[in-house]
Order: structure tokens, then sequence, then C-alpha cells
């Protein structure tokens, strides 16, 4: 049975970001995870996670200008010393939440250049950020997005990621597994997760094509669920999605796979 944890970002968002914390242990998870920590000081959020029992599975690096567009820099040529510092300013927060992975953006494909030029910069910016990485004994994760929520996007299929991790060789390199994102680019979730799971490092759902809860839409989450404990996955399913209404309310599809209330 998988277990999940409570994207913040996207749950819980009826309260102030400080207090979706322990509305996710009171909703029984055990795991949290959120898209940007940089507004908070680390050793709050570490505060946070240890007065309510919560562990961090997955935060973002520093995606570059969010609101202006940006989202993430690692393919970007002529941003390489903002990566590498996007980098340097997540460990602190990685080491304070005692986090095991980051997830590292893409960036959108930039205008007007050959496509070997953003290929080349991702590369050699996933090898420094992921030799960076290893020596805190970090996973860096590549997650494809599909083009229809994020346009433009360099990092787009479940292949692309594949070939990327297998080009670099690096132990610590992984593929984050979003089904709602595989689904809306590619289809062939389970298909393409027995393929990729050597691979596979975190895992994300969402319904689809909405986003709501996965119990919502065209997956059949039991399926997918029968399948990473097929698979022998160990990690957590993060529950990266929008709520449709009240996020506690919305979580009967979690009941039925083993989340149980706090209180």
């Amino acid at each position: 049975m998988p277990v999940f944890a409570a994207n913040l970002t996207m749950m819980f968002t009826e309260l102030p970001f400080p207090d979706r914390f322990s509305a996710a242990a009171d909703q029984g998870f055990q795991w949290v995870e959120f898209l940007f920590p940089y507004d908070f000081a680390p050793e709050a959020l570490a505060r946070a996670l240890e007065r309510n029992g919560l562990r961090q599975a997955l935060f973002n690096l520093p995606p570059g200008d969010w609101a202006a567009g940006e989202r993430g820099l690692a393919c970007l040529p002529g941003r390489e010393k903002e990566f590498d510092d996007a980098v340097e300013k997540a460990v602190p927060y990685a080491k304070a939440l005692n986090c095991p992975r980051l997830h590292v953006m893409a960036g959108n494909r930039p205008p007007a250049v050959p496509d070997a030029v953003p290929e080349q910069t991702y590369l050699a910016s996933i090898r420094r950020a992921a030799q960076r990485l290893a020596d805190e004994g970090l996973e860096l994760c590549l997650e494809p997005i599909n083009h229809y929520s994020m346009p433009g996007y360099f990092l787009r299929t479940q292949e692309q990621a594949a070939a990327c991790i297998e080009t670099l060789g690096l132990p610590n390199v992984r593929l984050q597994f979003d089904f709602f994102h595989c689904q809306m680019e590619q289809g062939n979730v389970s298909g393409r997760l027995r393929r990729f799971f050597p691979l596979v490092g975190h895992c994300q759902l969402a319904g689809v094509p909405e986003r709501h809860e996965p119990d919502q839409g065209e997956l059949h989450y039991p399926c997918l669920f029968a399948l990473l404990d097929e698979l022998g996955y160990q990690g957590v399913v993060g529950c990266e999605y929008i709520p449709a209404g009240d996020t506690a309310k919305g979580l009967s599809w979690a009941r039925a796979h083993g989340l149980t209330p706090r209180r």
C-alpha cells in the first residue's frame, strides 16, 4: 500500500501555509512535500515538521523568476551561475528539513537557439548539481511536465528524462514519475512505469485532466497503486493535486487506501 505525502503548496490552501503542517498531520499524513520553501526560514519549517511528527519528502530548487514565467534555469544558456547559486540556496533547506531529495525544474526551452544548446546546457547543469548534492547525500530528481500545464517546458517525456539519467550515469540522479503529467503528455502510464521503474526516485499523482483528487478523472489509481506494490516501490507518493473543494472532505479516496485521521 503506498504511503502518501501531502503537497502543502496545493492542498489545505484554506489555511495559511504555516498551519497546513498540522492540518496534514491531523488527516493522517506522515510525509509532506511542497514546491518552494524559500519564503520561510529553514529553521521555522524544521520546527513545523518536528512539532507535527512529519517528514519532508521533496521540494524544488529555486526556479528563477516564477512571477515572470520562468520555470527553472537548468536548460538556459548564460544562466549557469544563477543555477549554481540556486543549488547552494537549496542545500541548507534540505539539511535543516532532513529532506532526502530535491527536484530541479528544467526551464522553458529558450527561443531562437539550436536544439543542441539547451540540451547540452541542461546535461551540464544537472551534472554539476548532482555532484554537489552527492556531497550532502542528496538525490536530484528530474520530472517531465506536460505541455498543457507548462507550454514550452524543456523536459516533457519519460523517455527524454530517462535518456538524460542514463547519459549522466550518476547514481543520485533519479526520475520523478508524475502520473498526471505522464497521462496528459503521453498515456500508457502503467507501461511506462514498468519500463522506467528502476530509475524512479519519487512518484506523484493527481486526477486527469482537471488535476483534482485522483478518484476524479480518467486514471484508475487503484490499479497504479497495486502496480507500485508489485514493483516494490519503497518511496512515498506525493499528492500534487488541487482539491476540488475542501481538502479534508476530498480525502475519501485516501481513506480507502489506508490514510487514517489523527483526530
